[in-house]
């Protein structure tokens, strides 16, 4: 028999029987690889186990500690969910059930019964009967597309029909599910790639119901979609599902009522928030932290108009690339100019570069402000203070030359570094490329990229690649954080851009003499004040730390008629030193009024007034998730608290 050979991970090659496919190979290198391969990595593309070799593939075989498998799981565990779907309710007609970030969904279409979380336990039992039987996944080319779509319309299955003709010339297949003795129990259109068995699947979960509709179109038939997720441990899914709750718990929208922190109105308007002033201390604290930093760090602060005549916009591209999310300011009259309320702050600071001549010596120019946008969203997508459609950018533009550019972006990184390590929030790097739609010549993108790149790696900073998901300008450094309970969220971005510079003709006198185009960089710390402040809502479970905290210290009186004298003293000395006390002198019970102060409105700390602190001059401490630490001078308190806030501890 013929030969080939394929080259492993490390290089290194082997020698296969022609014909052979990725469960062959993992025999050959060990029985224990051959039980844990889930799938197969060919040439840089993940396929199935079985998937026949060629001479001098590259060829890695995955388990399920590899990063690409887990969506392999919950791709074939959907599967698992249709089939018994479609055993419990044979009339349910099949849509789409892909992975998703965090596990996958189905859509059904099945008239006159709604799915109750009784059939979904229902649902979840035959899964399990199913998974139990041991069925292989087997890849099925379909041989002649046009007998394979009237199957399906002879079935009902109006949805794989569908989705069969449009994929006529994608060499389509079906993934069936056959059990031990070869018969295939369950067949699904899909282009896979999927587990090698059901042995794999062992800790799933469905989660919820919602309607969608057929390819998101709301002309198209609404859909039922069931929600799931699967893990290869059930230490995993508990982990999850443990995760999920304590996410609900700290959902910035509850704590937000709870806490008195902002609101939303329907008269209002969708996704437009008012901050109460429990947290607008909070983004006084966070906007003075920002001013400081920004001017230690060489950057001027200014203030730009809400609004712009669409020309500024017809110049910038937004007004082609951007129309769809834009406010525009209706016209009483036809001579009128059309506005645009501002969805983006750079034209702006590009026009404020413009007012001045520049050298190479006054470069690199870092321009900041804290501005108020406005982009259109649908009503859907909008919630809370993560999802807005007015919101303020903690937006800064750079202007610098090509020899400035890797520096300005490590320093950029640097800022971001220092002030998440403020909130003990880690992150992880993407850098998104060229979209689909973009301005601009493809040079500049390419070196706007390698530009980019040049930064990260020359402190060797790791990062993933995201494909098309740059600015229609220029590509980005998107930073994701990451909070207390293991969440990523987008905050701050960096990107290069070489279009805007060249559609405003910006220009600075290079030191050969020459006029040349600076180079312009994007860039935003927090992201959006509103988005950032809902993260850190959920981040610290509404329990911020002293230098955020709307209300610092309570001040409890044991007796209002005894002690209020001597809590009033407590409270100026508070204040006098700028920190934010309140006086509780209700006629509540004192413990009720400390067990309110620490647990439900999360206040740092309740200092208690008797007659021995009154005799003493001194404050009885009770800290947040402490209880009763001790007591202290009242001036010794006033310094301690002094010196937490400073450090931002």
């Amino acid at each position: 028999m013929s030969k080939i050979e394929v080259i492993l991970p490390d290089n290194s090659k082997i020698s296969l029987d022609e014909g052979a496919n990725g469960f062959s190979l993992a025999k050959e290198i060990s029985e224990s690889l051959a039980k844990n391969a889930v799938a197969l990595e060919i040439n840089g593309e993940v396929k199935d186990i079985r998937t026949s070799l060629s001479n001098n593939d590259k060829v890695k075989i995955l388990t399920s500690k590899d990063s690409e498998t887990l969506a392999i799981l919950r791709h074939s565990t959907s599967h698992i969910m249709a089939q018994a779907v479609i055993a419990l309710f044979p009339q349910a007609k099949l849509a789409i059930g892909p992975a998703i970030e965090n596990g996958f969904y189905y859509d059904f279409d099945l008239e006159g019964h709604t799915f109750t979380e009784e059939d979904l336990s229902k649902i979840e039992d035959k899964m399990h009967e199913i998974v139990k039987q041991n069925l292989t996944f087997e890849k099925y080319f379909v041989p002649d597309v046009d007998a394979q779509i009237k199957e399906f319309n002879d079935e009902g299955e109006i949805y794989k029909a569908e989705l069969l003709e449009e994929h006529r010339n994608h060499k389509p297949t079906l993934y069936l599910t056959k059990d031990k003795d070869g018969n295939s129990v369950f067949n699904d259109l899909c282009a896979g790639p999927h587990l090698p068995n059901t042995s794999f699947i062992k800790a799933f979960k469905l989660m919820k119901v919602a309607g969608a509709y057929w390819r998101g179109d709301a002309k198209n038939k609404m859909l039922q979609r069931i929600y799931a997720t699967a893990f290869w441990t059930k230490e995993d899914l508990k982990n999850y599902l443990t995760m999920l709750e304590e996410a609900e718990k700290r959902d910035h929208r509850k704590l937000g009522a709870k806490l008195d922190l902002f609101s939303t109105r329907e008269e209002l308007g969708a996704g437009l928030v008012l901050w109460h002033p429990n947290l607008a201390v909070v983004r006084e604290e966070i906007e003075n932290y920002w001013r400081t930093e920004h001017r230690k760090r060489g950057y001027v602060i200014v203030n730009t108009p809400h609004i712009a005549k669409s020309k500024l916009w017809e110049i910038s591209g937004h007004a082609d690339h951007y129309r769809e999310n834009m406010f525009f300011i209706q016209k009483e009259d036809e001579s009128d100019d059309q506005y645009i309320l501002k969805p983006m702050n750079c034209p702006f600071h590009i026009l404020i570069y413009q007012a001045n001549r520049h050298s190479y010596r006054s470069l690199p120019l870092r321009m900041a402000e804290l501005g108020t946008v406005y982009r259109r969203e649908h009503s859907g997508a909008l919630g809370g203070l993560t999802r807005v459609q007015g919101f303020t950018q903690d937006d800064a533009h750079i202007f610098c030359t090509p020899e400035q550019l890797v520096d300005e972006i490590n320093e950029i990184i640097d800022f971001v570094a220092d002030t998440m390590a403020i909130f003990k929030m880690d992150f992880e790097v993407e850098l998104s490329t060229r979209p689909e739609s973009y301005i601009g010549e493809i040079e500049n993108w390419n070196k706007a990229e390698e530009g980019l790149k040049a930064a990260m790696d020359k402190r060797g900073m790791k990062y993933d690649i995201n494909e098309g998901d740059g600015a229609f300008y220029g590509p980005k450094i998107d930073f994701k954080v990451k909070d207390a309970i293991g969440r990523t969220w987008q905050c701050a971005t960096i990107q290069l851009d070489f279009n805007l510079p060249a559609r405003f003709d910006l220009k600075y006198q290079d030191k050969d003499g020459q006029l040349k185009t600076p180079l312009m960089l994007h860039r935003v710390v927090f992201g959006s004040m509103e988005r950032f402040h809902g993260i850190l809502i959920e981040h610290y479970a509404g329990a911020f730390p002293l230098w955020l905290a709307p209300t610092q210290v309570e001040i409890v009186p044991i007796s209002n008629d005894k002690h209020t004298d001597y809590a009033e003293k407590v409270y100026k000395a508070l204040r006098n030193a700028n920190i934010r006390a309140n006086l509780d002198d209700r006629s509540e019970s004192m413990n009720y009024k400390i067990r309110e102060s620490l647990q439900d409105k999360k206040i740092p700390y309740v200092v208690v007034v008797g007659d021995k602190e009154m005799a003493d001059g001194t404050v009885a401490i009770r800290k947040r998730g402490k209880g009763p630490i001790g007591s202290l001078k009242l001036d010794e308190f006033v310094s301690g608290l002094l010196e937490e806030i400073k450090s931002r501890a």
